[in-house]
């Protein structure tokens, strides 16, 4: 009688699949997808493993340009409330900072007033081993 009961639920089971589909041609498909995980590693393991890689890398880059958006724009609000309430902008204050109009030979004479290069006296650098007393 248990054996009678396994036909039983194979068969039920296989009029679930699909009322016209003989249970033999399903085991049969079955086995044949079987046969592929063996005779062809790639497609059980190298492509599964090819595609999760591809798919993550994409996906991690939109997540990452994303949050790149996000920072960009909170950035932005940010300065915008800077600029309006300390006049600042991105390279400064506003007016901060004029440079003077020197030209060249003004700058060579106020150094050559700092500095007199014909009134001067020579001192000696004293070597490395000078200042240690040697310990032999």
């Amino acid at each position: 009688m248990p054996i009678v009961m396994t036909t039983e639920t194979k068969t039920n089971s296989a009029q679930k699949i699909g009322p016209g589909v003989p249970p033999t041609k399903i085991l049969h498909k079955a086995a044949e997808f079987k046969r592929w995980g063996r005779k062809y590693p790639f497609l059980r393991y190298g492509l599964p493993f090819i595609s999760l890689t591809v798919l993550g890398s994409v996906g991690l880059a939109h997540l990452i340009k994303g949050s790149k958006e996000v920072t960009k724009e909170k950035d932005d609000l940010e300065w915008e409330i800077i600029e309006t309430t300390k006049a600042l902008t991105r390279t400064g204050p506003k007016d901060g900072y004029k440079p003077k109009k020197i030209s060249l030979e003004e700058e060579l004479k106020a150094l050559q007033q700092k500095v007199d290069i014909n009134n001067y006296e020579y001192k000696r650098i004293p070597r490395p081993n000078e200042g240690k007393s040697s310990k032999n």
